[in-house]
């Protein structure tokens, strides 16, 4: 057997970047962990210096930290000194924080941080040697390694193996083709049109096609055993054409040259993936084509645009496990010129994003605003219009001059939920969640700019009997993503505690 001899260097060099990925890993999961922990379970102290001291609430332990929007190199006060702490000593301070504040344990949680933490190092290692896509907004669905900014675990994919996730991970510039299933036609359920998975291949006399997430196959493959074994389904092979995931991990692009292209596919994933396990659930699809209809409404007129959720196809004996959504692309929904860009890729950076000016910014406000404010004055629909789920279009100077909203998942409608629950939603999701989040971006990437006259102008001339209490209220409604979790709450259970209201001035 030949001997393969590793160069000195080609070693070192090795190592260097292995420590690279480890401390870069670290920065990404201890952000958001620590924002969310300093925002439920600490009280700032006010203390002279450039870090941040706060104390725990659970024990009254200090904890000291560097940077405001993205914390980091937290400190631990004990024995008179300042003791720098990692990850995992964060993780374990986390956890024992919770234990004391609410009285309960958890396990689950804990492995959640870490396995984070992991498949961020994972994530890093990948795109040293992964080609980014040549499109602008793929580039924008793919970029985001920190995620969620206040949630303790917010790239955890399941624990598994990496070499089960990688292969479909965004952030590791993944494509990959679709597995092609034929269902048997008297099985199979479907609401709206779904004329566009037909086209995606052959499906054998007396089936239909039912396109497939490869990872979720995968997951499901043991208890879709009979149903193989009978025929009910039988394997087709592959799609001719790749599908790029975006942000959401389970939704896919289906770029514009390929079958019925031009459109996403949103599918089951049995994973839990931030709060939770992110199947497409049968309450939901039940509901979908209500939901849609209202969001389709709101957004008739107006340059904004909603991508509908326009139908759905799956198996009456794997209702949720095999279900596909089928969402609009864009075609039809851009404005002449513009270019699609996902509001949470302008937070995080991608090559070829730019976060302008105040006339950049309240263009943004522009695009953004009033239709979601309309939707919900006008329409009863209360979008959730967080940065995963806005896309902005820009012209050719990068200059906001659209906004497309998408998930009829995350919608709510008035009077399902009552007015005061639903503004309080919307102000969560459009200004805690999203406003507030870009807000800090653009002071940090300007110094000297305020953002904040902005949004008020601009929330001030809607005629919403909320929009005086919004302005003037001194707090607003931060989810608690770190206690919902811990305490095992269903993650569409929203709980908030109060924020401080920039917008009170």
């Amino acid at each position: 057997m030949e001997r393969v001899h590793l160069n000195p260097l080609s070693a070192a060099a090795g190592v260097a970047l292995a420590e690279d990925v480890a401390a870069r890993a670290d920065a990404h999961a201890v952000a958001p962990l620590l924002n969310c922990f300093l925002r439920e379970l600490a009280e700032p102290v006010v203390s002279p210096g450039g870090r941040r001291v706060y104390r725990l609430r659970g024990t009254g332990r200090l904890l000291r930290v560097l940077g405001e929007r993205r914390p980091a190199e937290p400190e631990v006060h004990a024995d008179g000194t300042w003791h720098r702490i990692g990850h995992t000593e964060l993780v374990k301070l986390v956890a024992d924080e919770l234990r004391r504040h609410t009285g309960l344990p958890n396990h689950e949680l804990p492995a959640e941080m870490i396995d984070s933490r992991d498949t961020v190092a994972a994530l890093l290692t990948a795109r040293a040697r992964a080609t980014p896509p040549e499109d602008p907004y793929l580039r924008s669905e793919q970029c985001l390694l920190t995620g969620h900014p206040y949630h303790p675990a917010p790239k955890a994919r399941g624990g598994g193996p990496v070499a089960a996730w990688l292969p479909y991970a965004p952030e590791a510039h993944a494509r990959f083709p679709l597995t092609l299933l034929g269902l048997r036609e008297d099985t199979v359920v479907e609401e709206g049109d779904t004329s566009a998975l037909d086209a995606f291949g052959e499906a054998p006399p007396g089936y239909r096609l039912l396109p497939a997430h490869p990872w979720q196959l995968d997951l499901v493959g043991r208890e879709l055993a009979d149903a193989f074994a009978d025929g009910r389904l039988v394997r087709l092979g592959t799609t001719g054409f790749d599908a790029w995931p975006t942000a959401a991990i389970r939704t896919l692009y289906v770029p514009e040259g390929a079958p019925a292209g031009d459109l996403f596919l949103k599918f089951s994933l049995d994973v839990r993936i931030t709060n939770d396990i992110r199947r497409l659930w049968r309450h939901d699809l039940l509901k979908l084509r209500r939901t849609d209809a209202a969001a389709s409404r709101a957004f008739a007129t107006g340059p904004a645009a909603w991508l509908s959720d326009r139908a759905y196809r799956t198996a009456d004996f794997a209702f949720e496990e095999l279900a596909v959504l089928v969402r609009d692309g864009f075609q039809g929904h851009l404005l002449p010129g513009a270019a699609p860009i996902l509001a949470a890729g302008l937070l995080e950076g991608f090559e070829g994003s730019t976060l302008g000016d105040t006339a950049w910014w309240e263009a943004y406000l522009r695009a953004v605003v009033p239709p979601a404010l309309a939707a919900f004055a006008d329409h009863g629909v209360v979008l959730e219009a967080h940065l995963q789920n806005t896309l902005v279009a820009v012209d050719s100077d990068g200059i906001p001059v659209q906004a497309l909203f998408r998930d009829a998942e995350g919608v709510k409608l008035l009077p399902d939920v009552p007015r005061e629950a639903g503004w309080e939603r919307l102000v969560y999701t459009l200004v805690v969640n999203h406003l507030c989040e870009l807000a800090a971006a653009l002071a940090e990437r300007h110094p000297g700019l305020d953002p904040w006259p902005a949004v008020r102008r601009e929330l001030a001339r809607h005629d919403l009997p909320e929009i005086a209490g919004l302005l003037t209220a001194p707090t607003l409604p931060g989810k608690t993503n770190l206690l919902l979790r811990w305490t095992g709450a269903d993650g569409a259970d929203a709980r908030y505690l109060p924020l401080p209201n920039p917008l009170a001035g």
